[in-house]
């Protein structure tokens, strides 16, 4: 047992949380504590944290997860700080709490800004009652039927198929791999928050993701309604004209109508 290696203090504070069943985004939130650092500790990457707090925000995961640190002197001896940071000063406690609580939130609300579309924080319209004595601009109506060529300015969407394939978007929340196999095609795609994947594929093909509750999938310009949760993998097979062929097992479990929130985006039952 004595030329066993002995374990660093982000592995032993990981497995605490690991064993109390916490994902690191759950126990920063606890902690009031940004993301980054927490993850900097559990991998000992110690010129990532402010310099001279590696040992207090390591104190306040290993208290938060009731690590009793004189059990693991050895590994907090290797701890960058000494004895100086070792002890505790309440002001600064409470100022870092205060900043990381203020951090946090600031987060959460551009996340939210960034994700919810068309509307506030708060979750109305964002739309604002105009000022009074303001005329709005008159709305510009084509006097020509719409025609195939784009006007210059004008955004067109994506044609759902043609003959470069179907059009398929994905848009992830978390992180996620989206793998789409078919007909001499194997692509594999780590997605990101609010990075898109968007690509042309010939149908039919197998779309899986190994995070679906996290992703919003659109096929052929339909909203794809997969049911899946976060963690769990998906999968699910693709016509030529990219109708999604869902299993006989898994229909029953499909809501038969969801109403459409966009009438230009329809929706796949």
């Amino acid at each position: 047992m004595d030329g066993l290696p002995v374990p660093g203090i982000g592995e032993i504070l990981r497995a605490a949380r690991v064993a109390k069943e916490l994902n690191p985004q759950t126990l920063a939130r606890e902690l009031r504590m940004p993301l980054p650092l927490l993850l900097a500790i559990e991998t000992e990457d110690w010129p990532q944290l402010p310099p001279g707090r590696e040992r207090p925000l390591a104190r306040r995961i290993a208290a938060h997860l009731e690590v009793d640190l004189a059990l693991h002197a050895e590994a907090w001896e290797q701890v960058p700080g000494g004895l100086a940071a070792d002890l505790p000063d309440p002001g600064r406690e409470r100022v870092e709490q205060l900043l990381m609580g203020t951090l946090t939130l600031g987060s959460v609300a551009l996340f939210l800004w960034l994700v919810v579309p068309g509307r506030d924080i708060k979750g109305s319209a964002a739309q604002r009652e105009p000022h009074k004595g303001f005329t709005p601009a008159a709305v510009w109506v084509p006097k020509t039927p719409p025609t195939p060529y784009p006007v210059l300015g004008e955004v067109l969407p994506e044609t759902p198929v043609n003959a470069a394939g179907i059009f398929v978007s994905l848009r992830a929340m978390d992180a996620c791999v989206g793998r789409i196999v078919g007909e001499g095609v194997d692509l594999s795609h780590p997605m990101h928050v609010s990075e898109p994947w968007t690509l042309r594929v010939k149908g039919p093909f197998t779309l899986t993701l190994d995070n679906a509750g996290v992703v919003t999938v659109e096929v052929a310009g339909r909203r794809i309604r997969h049911g899946g949760a976060v963690g769990e993998p998906w999968s699910a097979r693709f016509d030529e004209e990219g109708h999604w062929i869902v299993p006989p097992e898994v229909a029953p479990k499909l809501p038969l109508h969801v109403p459409q929130t966009d009438p230009e985006t329809p929706i796949e039952e």
